[in-house]
C-alpha cells in the first residue's frame, strides 16, 4: 500500500469520524437552523409558487385595487388590484433564480481560476490577480449595476451580471485554499507517488477547500438576492408586469400613505431571506471553518 493510499485512507476516516460531530453542533446552533428552515421555505415557495400563490399575480382586479390586508388578500392588494401575497411568491421564484445561479456562475468560472492562481502562481497567479484586482476596484452594486446597464434590463442579464461581480471573492477564497492545502502532507505524498496536476487539484486540494466555499456560498445568496432587487427596483432587472420583490417596491413609492402594506410586506421578505442564509451561513462557518479545529 502507498503512502499517498494510506495518507487518503486515515483522511477520510477523520472526516467520517468529524461528520456527525459538525452536524450535531450545526444542530446546537438554533440561530443557524431558524436559518437553515426560512431559506428552506422560501426554496419551496419558490419552486412550488404555482401551487402556493393563491391568485394569478399579473391578474388585475380594479374593484379591489389598494384594499387592505383581510380574509381574501392575507397581504392586501397593489394599486391595479394584484394580490400582493402572490406577487411576493412569484418575487421570491425570482429572487432564489439569481441567488443561487448568479452564485453558480461565480463559482464556475472562478473556482477555476482560483485553482491555477494558487497551484501554479508565477504568471497565472500574476494574471487572475491583475483581473480579480480590476473587478474588486468597483463596489459590488456598482459593478452590478453598470453590468446590467451594459447588457440590458432582463432577469437573465441581472443574474449574470451580479455572477460576475461576485466572482472576485470566490476567486479569492479559492486561491488562498489552495495555497495553504497545496503543502499539505497527503498532496506531496500524491505528487510523491505520480499524480498529475489535474489528479492533485481535483482529488486532494478542491474537496478539501468545500468547507470555505460552501460557506462562501451561503454568504453570496442573500447578496445576490438584495442585487436582484436593487436591480429591479432601478429597472435593470425583472421588467413589469412580471412580480419582482425589487419591482414591488418601485411600485409601491407613489402608495406609502394611503397603502403602506405594498412596501412593507416585499420589504420583509427582502429581509427574512437574506437574514435566513446569513444565520445559516455564519452556523456553517463556524462548524466548517479550517482554523475552528475540526477539520
Amino acid at each position: 500500500m502507498t503512502t499517498a493510499v494510506v495518507v487518503t485512507a486515515i483522511r477520510d476516516m477523520r472526516a467520517r469520524g468529524t461528520g456527525s460531530a459538525k452536524l450535531r453542533a450545526l444542530r446546537a446552533n438554533r440561530l443557524a437552523v431558524a436559518g437553515g428552515v426560512i431559506a428552506a421555505v422560501f426554496v419551496l415557495a419558490a419552486l412550488f409558487a404555482p401551487l402556493v400563490a393563491p391568485y394569478d399575480p399579473a391578474q388585475p382586479d380594479f374593484d379591489n385595487a389598494l384594499s387592505a390586508p383581510g380574509w381574501a388578500h392575507w397581504l392586501g392588494t397593489d394599486d391595479l388590484g394584484r394580490d400582493q401575497l402572490s406577487r411576493a411568491v412569484y418575487g421570491a421564484r425570482a429572487s432564489m433564480q439569481v441567488g443561487l445561479l448568479a452564485v453558480a456562475l461565480a463559482f464556475l468560472v472562478g473556482v477555476p481560476l482560483g485553482l491555477l492562481a494558487g497551484y501554479y502562481g508565477k504568471a497565472a497567479d500574476s494574471a487572475v490577480s491583475r483581473l480579480t484586482d480590476t473587478l474588486l476596484a468597483f463596489p459590488f452594486l456598482v459593478l452590478a449595476v453598470g453590468l446590467a446597464a451594459v447588457l440590458g434590463p432582463s432577469l437573465t442579464n441581472a443574474t449574470i451580471a451580479i455572477g460576475i461581480s461576485q466572482m472576485p471573492a470566490v476567486i479569492r477564497i479559492t486561491r488562498a485554499e489552495t495555497l495553504r492545502l497545496a503543502h499539505a502532507d497527503y498532496v506531496a505524498a500524491a505528487v510523491a507517488n505520480g499524480g498529475g496536476d489535474g489528479t492533485v487539484l481535483l482529488r486532494h486540494i478542491l474537496p478539501n477547500a468545500t468547507s470555505a466555499l460552501i460557506v462562501q456560498a451561503t454568504v453570496g445568496i442573500p447578496t445576490a438576492i438584495i442585487g436582484e432587487a436593487m436591480l429591479s427596483f432601478l429597472g435593470l432587472g425583472v421588467q413589469p408586469p412580471d412580480p419582482s420583490l425589487g419591482v414591488m417596491l418601485s411600485s409601491a413609492q407613489a402608495f406609502l400613505a394611503p397603502a403602506p402594506w405594498m412596501a412593507v410586506f416585499p420589504g420583509l421578505a427582502i429581509v427574512a431571506a437574506t437574514l435566513a442564509f446569513n444565520l445559516l451561513g455564519d452556523g456553517l462557518r463556524d462548524v466548517l471553518d479550517p482554523r475552528g479545529g475540526t477539520r
